[in-house]
């Protein structure tokens, strides 16, 4: 992408314009200024804290490999919850891969089956299922389903071939679409409770 040439003595407004500085008063010429100098340094305050992530994970990672070289184990050390301690128990480490779930078609079927299921139980006194079941399959604005609701169902205990054979498909249609990893860090207070090392500015 081209950068586009600003003419001297003039300034671009919100909408492309060219507008002449000496048009532009003082004060939104301060604002501009104000606004400008400290989104310019958040950028840079982002940049460096993404770099800290980066280098605070491969140092977990490469802790990780070291401890298990002791009992010669081979371990990528890049996956998986781990929560490290310093030796006073002052401060806390704990580091954590968040997987993004989905469901592939298979997931038809087994909404398919729940449905011949609630048919049957109609005629009893399972309504509460059936209210149970339309709410897990529900859709979010974004038209994606709440996978913690629909692997809820699951925890139902319901013998029923037919019904077990529904869950059987929730559990093959789980798909893992990509994993997050997180890094946080606590210090102990006086009271012997760790509290978050916040690295969110809104939180601080």
């Amino acid at each position: 992408m081209t950068e586009k040439t600003i003419p001297n003595g003039y300034w671009e407004d919100a909408n492309g314009a060219l507008i002449p500085i000496s048009k532009i008063k003082d004060i939104d010429k301060d604002r501009h200024r104000t606004v400008s100098d400290l989104c310019q340094a958040a950028i840079k305050q982002h940049a460096e804290l993404a770099q800290f992530k980066a280098a605070a994970m491969a140092e977990v990672s490469d802790f990780i490999q070291r401890s298990l070289a002791q009992y010669e184990v081979q371990h990528g050390g890049k996956k998986g919850n781990v929560t490290l301690i310093s030796f006073d128990g002052r401060y806390k480490v704990v580091r954590q891969i968040q997987e993004s779930l989905v469901f592939d078609e298979r997931l038809m079927a087994a909404k398919a089956l729940i449905d011949e299921c609630i048919q049957v139980w109609s005629k009893g006194s399972n309504a509460h299922i059936k209210l149970l079941v339309n709410d897990a399959f529900q859709v979010d604005q974004a038209g994606k389903i709440n996978t913690g609701r629909v692997l809820g169902l699951r925890r139902a205990k319901i013998d029923d071939e037919k019904w077990l054979r529904a869950m059987a498909a929730i559990g093959d249609s789980i798909q893992v679409a990509g994993s997050k990893p997180y890094i946080r860090f606590y210090e102990r207070d006086a009271n012997g409770v760790y509290q978050t090392i916040n690295l969110d500015m809104a939180a601080v």
